[in-house]
């Protein structure tokens, strides 16, 4: 299944990412964009990127999580990887992603 993100924000100004199907190298520089232009052009106090939809990342986009975190924290935004699969997780975390970062909702 060919990747989709759907933003939107919500009633407390959070910017939500809603990533789901299999979000490839392909969709490397759409999913980049969107979540530097969402840090730095946006700018809202909370990011949330939710992964309950993703049913696979790969490294580069992995890489690109990871290095969103560090991007955000220079732009005072705070950024949450919401319902990642237990393998998403685990990569997000090797990759720098701290634990923190990482929620897992009642939905899930």
């Amino acid at each position: 299944m060919d990747m989709t993100l759907d933003v939107s924000t919500r009633a407390d100004g959070s910017l939500v990412i809603r990533a789901t199907g299999d979000v490839g190298v392909e969709d490397a520089v759409q999913l980049r964009q969107t979540l530097v232009h969402a840090v730095r052009r946006t700018r809202p106090l909370r990011l949330i990127v939710d992964l309950a939809g993703a049913e696979s990342v790969d490294s580069i986009n992995v890489g690109t999580f990871a290095a969103t975190c560090a991007l955000a924290d220079v732009h005072q935004v705070a950024v949450f990887f919401d319902d990642p699969a237990p393998e998403l997780a685990a990569q997000l975390a090797t990759a720098g992603v701290p634990p923190w970062r990482l929620r897992r909702s009642e939905r899930s």
